[in-house]
């Protein structure tokens, strides 16, 4: 078996398109079988150098490596373009394409209001190779077309509505559908797995395919993915990068997880496997035929699972690379030097300026443990922990959360736990936790009540780790310095 992924380096990487690679990827594993990357690079308006390295950095993060046995590639069909052109010229010649001069609104003229299609106007005409002339296929007048679709049921396609459709240009390059059928009768693709957008141009490929006298592959149109309005997921209006996913703090195991689930099931209701598993489980003619609904709660608590299955040391080392990388990719954003939309969004989300030249791992080691537990995407590190490492006047601050910590007797709760902090010798959270709660009921509050003027005055949020816990490793004098700061805005 022969798959192939061929994703067009016009933009950012579609979780679709991620989708589509690793549903290719599984199936050449599950087989023993050949995935192949190609990158349709023949759009040399919109194809850009960076777009193909994100494609491949992308690849490489779900785990579709180039240094595996079952990858073959890369390889551009920029390349194949004296393949192509050989390719129209032998339709032309066998009597299976035809040059027609029609425009656009020569077609629409003689159509009136109905919209048929190209009518077949030049057919016989009988005319040359010349600028301006664009080759058709001649598509059988009679019959009808069937697709071997493994997940769609083998549609069939009356050849009598397939208009005479444009295989080169008339500066003598092949269109997509020309280009696309050379390349994988080339690279003997035997399976199709892409998008089922793709569906209607599959009767003109497989035509092509036996006008060259070669068997068609198998195809298998995958459902469309669509947001919560049921709609095609659209960069226009949806979040569809996967490097925006990845730059929001999802992991790559999560994110492969989840995107494997898109229309398929390993069964058993089950949900989390690694990858490895849902390889062995994976056929592609299980996939549902229905769109296949990206549901981003769902995935970010997928990956809020991962986090909390890591060992700590493990969880660690990922935290302690994610918020050392976020200085890098804030200024890179601010230069400009990362397109928008892509990584830079770690930057940019953040919710104040990373201190960087102050963060300790050694206090960031000390909360981890708690962090692991309470977090959904290394996105949410941040703001947990960035007390810590800021200096006081840094600390964010939310007028209406102020106000609702603050209102009576929460101001007084605060004074209160600042007079007894100051008499602590063991700064440890229990004896604060016990002193808390103490000043709470003097004031009729429970803990739960009695602790948010103290955790907004120290962390400047109203929620976040736990936090006695991260009084402790504050510290006392830091601690006592931010009571005394809040008291004094009081």
């Amino acid at each position: 078996m022969r798959v192939r992924f061929a994703p067009s380096p016009t933009g950012m990487f579609h979780v679709g398109g991620a989708r589509s690679a690793l549903f290719n990827w599984a199936l050449a594993k599950h087989t023993g079988g050949t995935f192949i990357l190609r990158i349709e690079d023949t759009d040399a308006a919109r194809n850009k150098p960076e777009w193909t390295d994100m494609i491949l950095r992308s690849l490489e993060t779900l785990g579709i490596r180039a240094d595996d046995d079952t990858f073959e590639g890369p390889y551009f069909q920029s390349a194949n373009d004296v393949m192509h052109r050989a390719a129209a010229d032998r339709l032309y010649a066998e009597g299976k394409a035809y040059y027609c001069d029609c425009t656009r609104d020569d077609v629409v003229a003689r159509a009136g209001n109905q919209h048929t299609g190209y009518d077949g106007f030049c057919r016989d005409r009988g005319l040359e190779p010349g600028p301006g002339r664009a080759l058709r296929f001649r598509t059988p007048d009679t019959g009808e077309t069937q697709v071997i679709d493994v997940i769609r049921g083998n549609p069939v396609f009356p050849n009598s509505v397939l208009e005479d459709f444009v295989v080169a240009r008339g500066d003598g390059s092949a269109v997509f559908l020309l280009a696309n059928v050379v390349d994988d009768i080339d690279e003997q693709v035997t399976h199709v797995i892409r998008g089922e957008e793709h569906l209607p141009n599959t009767p003109k490929q497989q035509l092509l395919w036996l006008a060259f006298g070669k068997t068609p592959p198998i195809w298998a149109h995958i459902p469309v993915i669509v947001n919560e309005k049921r709609q095609k997921l659209s960069k226009r209006r949806d979040k569809v990068s996967l490097e925006d996913f990845l730059a929001d703090g999802i992991l790559p195991d999560a994110m492969v997880n989840y995107l494997m689930l898109l229309g398929w099931s390993p069964g058993n209701d089950e949900e989390e496997l690694p990858f490895d598993e849902m390889v062995r489980r994976f056929d592609v003619a299980d996939v549902n035929k229905a769109p296949a609904f990206f549901d981003i709660k769902k995935l970010t608590a997928l990956n809020g699972d991962y986090l909390r299955g890591m060992g700590e040391s493990e969880f660690l080392t990922t935290s302690l690379h994610w918020v050392n990388s976020a200085p890098s990719l804030a200024e890179a954003a601010n230069r400009g030097d990362i397109e928008p939309g892509s990584l830079e969004a770690i930057g940019l989300r953040m919710p104040v300026p990373w201190p960087a030249a102050s963060f300790d791992p050694a206090v960031f080691a000390a909360v981890a443990p708690l962090l692991q537990t309470r977090i959904a995407t290394l996105n949410d590190i941040f703001p947990n922990v960035d007390f810590l490492f800021l200096d006081d006047a840094e600390l964010p601050f939310d007028q209406a959360a102020w106000d609702k910590a603050m209102k009576a007797p929460g101001d007084e709760v605060l004074r209160g736990a600042r007079s007894a902090f100051a008499d602590v010798t063991d700064w440890n959270h229990e004896v604060l936790k016990d002193i808390v709660a103490e000043v709470g009921l003097t004031h009729g509050l429970k803990l739960g009540k009695a602790q948010a003027p103290v955790r907004m005055a120290v962390t400047g949020r109203s929620v976040g780790l736990p936090l006695f816990e991260s009084l402790e490793v504050l510290g006392k004098g830091r601690t006592l310095a931010r009571l005394d700061n809040a008291i004094s805005r009081l």
